[in-house]
């Protein structure tokens, strides 16, 4: 059973810092690309970052560039998001995402962020 459970999610300050975790299990994660994805409220969801099979290539929404990193653990069939220098902005639901070029994906349920004083 494929299942990818995020955590790390809460509440935290303006200029504070989190880090995400994505949990995967149920199939080969060092053959997928690993995405974060987020979701706030009223919006469409959008892609935050994303990293390759091997980790040895990231990307990143601009929105994000500076502050978040992207990383992986293949022993470990994990992947990260650490969030520095959080804003209001930042605000939403992330989600972990499993994909390969043939089309198959696997999402996680979501972790929420809140940034707020």
């Amino acid at each position: 059973q494929v299942q990818l459970v995020e955590s790390g999610g809460g509440l935290v300050q303006p200029g504070g810092s989190l880090r995400l975790s994505c949990a995967a299990s149920g199939f080969t994660f060092s053959n997928y690309a690993m995405l974060w994805y987020r979701q706030a409220p009223g919006k469409e969801r959008e892609l935050v970052a994303a990293i390759s099979s091997t980790g040895g290539s990231t990307n990143y929404a601009e929105s994000v560039k500076g502050r978040f990193t992207i990383s992986r653990d293949n022993a470990k069939n994990t992947v990260y998001l650490q969030m520095n220098s959080l804003k209001s902005e930042d605000t939403a639901v992330y989600y972990c995402n499993a994909f390969r070029n043939n089309g198959i994906s696997y999402w996680g349920k979501g972790t929420l962020v809140t940034v707020s004083v």
